[in-house]
């Protein structure tokens, strides 16, 4: 199964044709998904990781990040899955939903609410049986993000994850929260993958989290959104992982006609973090709100990009990103409108904002539009600055202290992000977050 890499390849990049030699035999799925995977394998071998001179990825360079590359982690038991799940920590102590827990890389059914989510029309079930029926097909992604290397990468590998499929008109009374856990007693890597198929008119709030992991680990997630006609999705996703863990998610979002999805990112931890987003309507008269905040710091790199593809008319984007950079972290967005030439009456508007707390603070905004269509409205705009010394004077002036007065000042700066997620437990939840990074600088 070995292929022929091209010329001098990384220590990493070894590591991992190893791993898949090892492995692919007993990676699930038919025959058509062991051809994607070895199309995948094949990419990599041509390709290798991502690096600075790939247009896409010129500001994280992942090739280097990556020096070595651990083995996947064995399945644990419901009991010791529950134990790493305790130890990383309930991120939505006080919100009352449902949990779908994912443990290094595999469901754990017995850890999840399947019976109360099936009562509300909404069916669990865990990606490794769903391979085996569905096929290639849950292997499908969008064209705009076809030749992404992390995504192929999760094809490669991916072993588990799972599929929530959302009924017909079916509106879930509660949040469903999917939990991703890294074990912290050694380094793993892990490559799920979350496929959602809301239903026509159907409504849900989608919580991820991703916690625990350690120095070493490289967590690689898909999360596939299928939107039908009418439905209304809001997925908030929070990464808080272990400063040294590496981590790389991608949502895909296809939405039909006439839906909506509100698509909320919140990337915190790891020492090595990027979230893309992959947006494309195949349905008009949809619409598509993408948000993110980030904060970083230390030696931090976090780095979030998104590509919006308008293929039919009539459909609606908006893109408002958020970040605070601190000590000598770096943050990155890289944000791009397509809008094919038969997409009239587009309206796609992107902005993105960055707080830059320290004189090393680094930050690196890429926004573009690409547009083939002239009956149209879009724009994008980008800011960088520092927190207003007349507004902290301001808030001193009136008896608050300094340190809670840039609480204050940030938290301002964030909550018009973070306050388009809608369900006031929830926006409380990522505002706690918020305090406790800031007040671990004091």
């Amino acid at each position: 199964m070995n292929m022929e890499p091209r010329g001098m390849e990384t220590h990493a990049e070894t590591e991992i044709a190893e791993l898949f030699d090892k492995l692919h035999q007993d990676l699930p799925g038919a025959t058509d998904v062991s051809r994607s995977r070895e199309a995948a394998f094949a990419a990599f071998r041509q390709n290798g990781l991502p690096h600075r001179r790939v247009e896409d990825w010129k500001y994280s360079d992942l090739r280097n990040r990556l020096k070595s590359v651990p083995g996947f982690a064995a399945r644990r038991d419901d009991t010791a899955a529950a134990a790493i799940l305790a130890a990383a920590g309930d991120v939505y102590g006080a919100v009352d939903r449902y949990r779908l827990v994912i443990v290094d890389g595999q469901f754990h059914a017995g850890l999840s609410d399947l019976t109360a989510l099936a009562a509300e029309g909404a069916v669990v079930r865990p990606l490794a049986e769903a391979l085996a029926d569905e096929g290639a097909e849950l292997f499908e992604v969008p064209e705009i993000a076809a030749d992404n290397a992390a995504v192929g990468l999760n094809a490669i590998f991916c072993a588990d994850g799972l599929v929530l499929t959302i009924a017909d008109k079916a509106r879930l009374s509660k949040p469903v929260e999917i939990v991703h856990a890294l074990s912290g007693d050694a380094p793993v890597s892990t490559a799920e993958r979350v496929v959602v198929k809301a239903g026509a008119g159907s409504e849900v709030t989608l919580l991820e989290t991703f916690v625990g992991g350690t120095e070493g680990s490289f967590a690689n997630s898909v999360s596939d959104f299928r939107v039908a006609s009418g439905a209304k999705l809001v997925a908030a996703r929070l990464q808080t992982e272990a400063a040294g863990t590496t981590h790389v998610g991608t949502a895909l979002v296809t939405q039909a006609e006439d839906s909506a999805v509100k698509l909320i990112g919140a990337g915190i931890g790891a020492g090595f973090a990027r979230h893309q987003s992959f947006v494309r309507f195949a349905g008009e008269n949809a619409r598509a709100d993408l948000l993110g905040i980030t904060m970083v710091r230390g030696g931090q790199h976090v780095d979030q990009t998104l590509v919006v593809d308008h293929a039919v008319p009539h459909c609606d984007s908006r893109e408002l990103f958020k970040t605070v950079v601190d000590d000598d972290a770096k943050g990155v967005f890289q944000g791009k409108i397509i809008v094919r030439p038969h997409a009239q009456k587009t309206d796609g508007q992107m902005m993105t904002q960055s707080l830059l707390l320290s004189e090393h603070a680094d930050m690196a905004l890429k926004p573009e539009l690409e547009i083939f269509a002239d009956d149209v409205q879009c724009a994008h705009g980008a800011t960088s600055g520092q927190i207003d010394e007349d507004l902290l004077f301001y808030l001193r002036a009136r008896g608050i202290p300094e340190a809670e007065a840039r609480t204050l000042l940030v938290l301002a700066f964030l909550s018009e992000a973070v306050e388009e997620i809608g369900d006031e437990v929830v926006v409380e939840a990522f505002e706690e977050r918020i305090r406790s990074w800031l007040s671990a600088k004091e």
